[in-house]
């Protein structure tokens, strides 16, 4: 009796240890502002991102085991994305991070990734150095990954626009004083330059400036025919509304951000009209398309059933995805091995943006490299829809699915 005993107390030790290894979450960071002038990128891309975890969960998770979000506030500061780098990676032991959405953060917390061998999917930052710092050869391996189009892939496509397009070879640069503003003009210079064309006037904002009078009437006497712009929604929204008050009404063209709400629901009418890369429209063309769009609105509920960073949370949702798939691949949860998944994924992915096919290589570490799967929107009546016909047709064709 007192050997059964021992057997059966034996099995059950056993049977739970069993039980409590399967139940073993994959920890998986997930790093933006959620609060402050940057938050409607972060919260779209976090509820993106907690979409597809609840998708691939609902389905068994991942090598039968559920994803667990460990989400931090990064509040747009680089300090404290350090800070949440060093936690995430030492106290949560994350197997790998998505998000970063300000270029100044992605380039102080990724380094910290980078040395732990953690893989890190960049999923809003567009600076085009943030994929880039650890490229081979000078490094033996780069896990730093994105699924946002990059700047060096944005800012041809503004200056195209302005000066192929429209025909305005008198443009104007207006770019905020952050990493992200500073690093987006020069790419812009260069895009402008290769086309021939210098700027009238290049001026600079801050984080928090509500009067740009003196840069806009800068412009004006220069005779600027556009505002190429790299800044932030609230920012970007003063320009549009000091356009306004001076009387003076020329395009808007710039980067994606030019699609946040609150650019959108601060410059109001006077926002009208602006111009923009997306890699992602609110537009239900596709079934994939129309079943995230629903799903978001349904859980987060936003004004007027507009996502506030489309962009964000699709890039966030795609990203999820992806990493999915590579540790799915890879069989384990080693960073080293899940790295070298990403950069040779087997199966395609089919996200919302498009299917993505072997998106990354050991060279490559970014899903989009041309302006093929990128598409100009135009804001119009509270909501930013394609701006070119053409475009629309082109987010069907690189879905990988018909029309809704």
């Amino acid at each position: 009796m007192k050997l059964s005993k021992t057997c059966l107390a034996a099995a059950l030790t056993l049977s739970l240890a069993s039980t409590a290894y399967a139940a073993e979450t994959i920890k998986i960071g997930v790093s933006g502002p959620y609060t402050g002038g940057s938050s409607s990128m972060g919260v779209s891309m976090r509820e993106g991102v907690r979409l597809a975890a609840r998708d691939i969960n609902a389905n068994g998770g991942v090598l039968g085991r559920q994803l667990e979000l460990i989400e931090r506030d990064d509040e747009a500061k680089n300090e404290r994305g350090v800070q949440i780098a060093q936690e995430l990676i030492n106290r949560e032991q994350v197997v790998a991070t998505v998000g970063f959405i300000n270029t100044g953060v992605a380039l102080a917390a990724t380094r910290f990734y980078q040395k732990a061998e953690i893989p890190a999917i960049v999923n809003v930052s567009t600076g085009t150095v943030v994929s880039r710092q650890f490229e081979q050869p000078k490094y033996p391996a780069n896990y730093i990954f994105r699924t946002a189009a990059a700047d060096n892939i944005q800012a041809p496509m503004i200056a195209a626009e302005a000066v192929t397009k429209r025909g305005l070879k008198k443009v104007a640069i207006m770019a905020d004083s952050t990493n992200y503003g500073q690093l987006g003009r020069e790419d812009m210079e260069k895009a402008l330059d290769a086309l021939g064309v210098k700027p009238v006037v290049v001026e600079k904002f801050n984080i928090g400036d509500v009067d740009m009078t003196a840069q806009l009437l800068r412009a004006k006497e220069a005779g600027a025919q556009a505002l190429l712009t790299y800044g932030i929604g609230p920012e970007l929204a003063q320009l549009a509304n000091g356009m306004a008050k001076l009387g003076w009404k020329v395009p808007m063209i710039g980067s994606w951000t030019l699609a946040m709400a609150n650019f959108i629901d601060t410059a109001r009418v006077n926002g009208d009209g602006a111009l923009m890369p997306q890699t992602f429209i609110q537009n239900p063309n596709t079934p994939k398309r129309k079943a995230f769009i629903d799903a978001y609105v349904k859980d987060a509920q936003p004004k007027n059933g507009v996502i506030e960073s489309a962009v964000s949370a699709a890039q966030g949702y795609d990203s999820v995805l992806l990493l999915a798939a590579a540790i799915e691949q890879a069989g384990n949860t080693k960073g080293q091995d899940i790295r070298a998944a990403l950069e040779n994924l087997q199966k395609p992915v089919e996200g919302v943006i498009m299917t993505y096919k072997q998106p990354y290589s050991t060279t490559d570490h970014e899903t989009i490299d041309s302006p093929d799967t990128v598409y100009m929107g135009e804001v119009s009546k509270g909501r930013v829809v394609f701006a070119h016909p053409e475009d629309e047709q082109r987010s069907v064709a690189n879905s990988g699915q018909s029309a809704q």
